[in-house]
């Protein structure tokens, strides 16, 4: 195993870990908890920090992996539609940084950003496909309060406290934006 990818395992690791104990933090309060998204921090930084196909597959393993060891999410058809949504913000947020030229805040924005409207889409697919299942609908209204009006603190959050972390990561050289010029 190369050393990159021995470090992306680790890595890795560690986020799942942090998905699994970050909601423990928010979810006291369930209304709170659930509007913070605490599971998407560690994803979100697993794509940017990782590459895309880590970000994937931390996404798509984090809610049912917490579903099944505490019981929240609920499986279906929250963690299985969260499953989706994370594992497309992973992709996404790892793919456009890292298709990025020149890395900077602006590309985690313009990263996130893409991310955060496409995973949202996601979760909307598959819960109508989820919730048809049973026979129910999945209507816009819905949509619109999950996907947006309701994570509107968690969103916030995440515009606040990613490209914060990114920054200290660059400063301590643990991440680096941008690649040294020589002279």
């Amino acid at each position: 195993m190369k050393r990159k990818d021995l470090k992306n395992f680790n890595l890795s690791a560690m986020f799942i870990a942090l998905g699994l104990i970050l909601p423990f933090l928010t979810g006291q309060i369930q209304q709170i908890g659930s509007m913070l998204l605490p599971m998407h921090i560690p994803v979100l930084l697993c794509g940017l920090i990782c590459g895309w196909q880590y970000g994937l597959f931390i996404g798509f393993l984090l809610p049912p992996l917490r579903s099944i060891i505490f019981g929240m999410p609920p499986m279906f058809p929250i963690a299985i539609a969260m499953a989706f949504e994370l594992a497309t913000y992973g992709a996404v947020i790892g793919f456009l940084y890292h298709k990025s030229i020149k890395k900077s805040i602006a590309s985690i924005y313009r990263s996130m950003i893409g991310a955060m409207i496409s995973g949202r889409i996601i979760w909307g697919l598959v819960m109508i496909f989820l919730l048809g299942i049973r026979g129910n609908v999945f209507t816009w209204q819905m949509f619109i309060a999950g996907a947006f009006l309701n994570a509107i603190p968690g969103i916030i959050l995440q515009l606040v406290l990613i490209p914060s972390i990114m920054v200290i990561l660059d400063r301590t050289n643990l991440v680096q934006f941008t690649k040294k010029v020589e002279n």
